[in-house]
């Protein structure tokens, strides 16, 4: 699986103001250690950044691409922002993300072309998110259609069908999954992608790693070929590579029907086992799931 490393972001307390004063010092030892932790990429996520985005991107992705030879994800909503950070980008770059919207959808496809770029395809519409499985199977027709036109093979574009979290709506959640193993024959020779920590959003934070680790196993079922992830979550990546086989089979088979007697399980696959039951929705969230 390729792992997309989600932690050198604007919101963040130490590399928000790093990034405001142009300190390069905390950017580049963040890519450093995303590396180091064995992410595939690495996501430049600056936010909206309506003032200066063109330059920031620029100053972010020469400061990060000096220390590291990682594949870069530009990650705003500034377009603008964007293209000057495809200008400086040196080898191939991940574009996050072109959503359908009226606002972005020409422009973004027009400049993935111009620069032989990858592309996060998220849908998002002009009415917002999808409310179900159908609406992303429509969003995902509409959008390769549109990338078709602009001669943008199916082969650079990885589709996001957009986790939201478990605390807000189980049906999203499960629309998620459903969605990802219909992918492949809606959209042929696609990749997939999903922002992961989505899915744990407004849990506590210490609780946060078992839904994500879990959400993660259950996308592979069918197939998830990215996420965007938590690089040091160790047990994440050691799931994401193949190293922790009886955790997700117990997951598989839970998804299949099986019914372990959990009280009779080990600690750790018993966090497990009660979260599948919480992101299956067989259980109601709460934040203390893992003791119910």
């Amino acid at each position: 699986m390729i792992l997309i490393g989600e932690n050198l972001n604007v919101i963040s307390k130490t590399l928000g103001p790093a990034l405001k004063d142009r300190n390069a010092g905390p950017i580049q030892q963040m890519a450093k250690e995303e590396t180091a932790a064995g992410i595939d990429l690495i996501d430049l996520n600056i936010g909206p950044a309506r003032r200066g985005g063109d330059e920031l991107m620029a100053w972010v992705v020469e400061t990060v691409q000096s220390v590291t030879d990682k594949m870069l994800s530009l990650d705003t909503t500034n377009m603008d922002a964007m293209e000057a950070g495809m200008k400086v980008r040196q080898g191939k770059v991940l574009m996050n993300s072109i959503s359908l919207q009226s606002s972005r959808i020409d422009r973004g496809l027009e400049m993935a072309q111009k620069h032989n770029a990858d592309l996060i395809g998220l849908l998002w519409s002009n009415d917002g998110m999808p409310r179900d499985v159908n609406e992303r199977a429509m969003h995902t027709v509409d959008f390769l259609y549109k990338a078709s036109q602009a001669g943008i093979p199916n082969e650079r574009i990885w589709i996001d069908p957009i986790a939201s979290p478990v605390s807000v709506e189980i049906n999203q959640v499960k629309a998620c999954v459903e969605f990802m193993g219909m992918l492949g024959d809606i959209a042929p020779g696609c990749k997939s992608t999903v922002g992961l920590s989505n899915i744990s959003n407004g849990a506590p934070s210490d609780l946060r790693c078992w839904l994500n680790r879990t959400y993660l196993i259950m996308l592979m079922r069918y197939g998830l070929y990215s996420a965007i992830v938590d690089a040091f979550d160790k047990d994440l990546m050691a799931i994401s590579r193949g190293q922790r086989p009886d955790i997700v089979e117990l997951v598989h088979k839970m998804m299949d029907g099986e019914k372990p007697d959990i009280a009779s399980l080990p600690k750790e696959m018993q966090n497990y086992a009660r979260t599948v039951r919480v992101l299956m929705g067989e259980s109601l969230y709460s934040h203390s799931w893992l003791e119910v």
